[in-house]
C-alpha cells in the first residue's frame, strides 16, 4: 500500500509539472492559430547564382543573409502555430538551369508558391544598399493600394524602429514599392528590408546570429500586432 501512494504521488506530481509547462509554454508566444493554422509564405530574397548585393566589410551575400533571418523567423512562426511555407529552402535559387531568362522564372516560381499556399500574408526577406554609407536601419515596403499591406508594413516598420533604438538609429517610415513580389500577387505581401549592407555599423550588426534572431522576432511581433488589429483584438 505504501508503495502504491509513492507511486500515486509520483505520477500526480509529473501530470502537474506537464501541465505547468504547457501554460508556460502557451503564455510565451502569442498562438494566434488553434484551430486551423493560418498560413504565412516566408520568400528569401534571391538565391543561386543571384546572390543579391554584398556586405562593404565582409564580403557576405545578401542571399545567404536572407535565408538565415527567414529560417529564424519560420521557427519562431511555427511555435506560434502558424502554417508556413517557405519559397527558398536553401542557397539556390528557383530557376532551375543557370540559362537566360533565370531571373524571371525564379520570380514566376516565387508567384506560384505564394498562390498555391493562399497565405494570410506574404513576407520577403532582404538587405538594402544605399550609395550613401550613412543610411541605416529597417525599412518595409508594400504595394500602394493595398490596405492590408500598408497596415502589416506599418506595423513591422514600427518593430523595426523599436529594435534601432538601441543603436541610436532615426526611425524610418514604411513606403510604397513597385517590387515584382509586391505586385505579382493580391495577396498581403511585404518587403522588410533588414538593414543597410552598405553601412559598416548595420553589417557589423546583421552578420551575427544574435542580431538576425532580433531581426526575425521583430518581424514577428509586428505581424502579431497587424493580425490582433485587423481581428479586433
Amino acid at each position: 500500500m505504501k508503495k502504491l501512494r509513492i507511486f500515486l504521488c509520483i505520477a500526480v506530481a509529473c501530470m502537474f509539472v506537464a501541465a505547468w509547462t504547457l501554460c508556460v509554454n502557451a503564455l510565451s508566444v502569442p498562438v494566434f492559430a488553434v484551430t486551423r493554422p493560418m498560413c504565412i509564405v516566408l520568400d528569401a530574397g534571391h538565391g543561386g547564382i543571384d546572390g543579391g548585393v554584398v556586405g562593404r566589410e565582409t564580403g557576405i551575400k545578401e542571399s545567404d543573409l536572407n535565408l538565415s533571418v527567414t529560417v529564424k523567423l519560420k521557427t519562431i512562426l511555427q511555435q506560434a502555430g502558424f502554417d508556413v511555407v517557405l519559397t527558398r529552402k536553401t542557397e539556390a535559387g528557383l530557376y532551375g538551369a543557370a540559362t537566360k531568362g533565370f531571373k524571371k522564372r525564379d520570380m514566376q516560381r516565387r508567384k506560384e508558391i505564394i498562390e498555391e499556399s493562399k497565405p494570410i500574408a506574404m513576407i520577403s526577406i532582404h538587405q538594402n544598399y544605399f550609395p550613401i554609407r550613412a543610411s541605416r536601419g529597417g525599412r518595409v515596403f508594400y504595394r500602394k493600394g493595398s490596405e492590408s499591406g500598408r497596415q502589416l508594413a506599418e506595423e513591422i516598420q514600427r518593430a523595426f524602429n523599436n529594435l534601432y533604438l538601441e543603436e541610436n538609429v532615426k526611425e524610418r517610415s514604411a513606403a510604397t514599392g513597385n517590387y515584382y513580389m509586391l505586385q505579382c500577387t493580391e495577396y498581403t505581401s511585404v518587403i522588410a528590408e533588414c538593414g543597410f549592407l552598405s553601412n559598416k555599423a548595420d553589417e557589423a550588426l546583421l552578420v551575427t546570429e544574435e542580431f538576425q534572431e532580433k531581426l526575425a522576432q521583430s518581424i514577428y511581433e509586428g505581424l502579431a500586432a497587424y493580425l490582433a488589429a485587423v481581428s479586433g483584438a
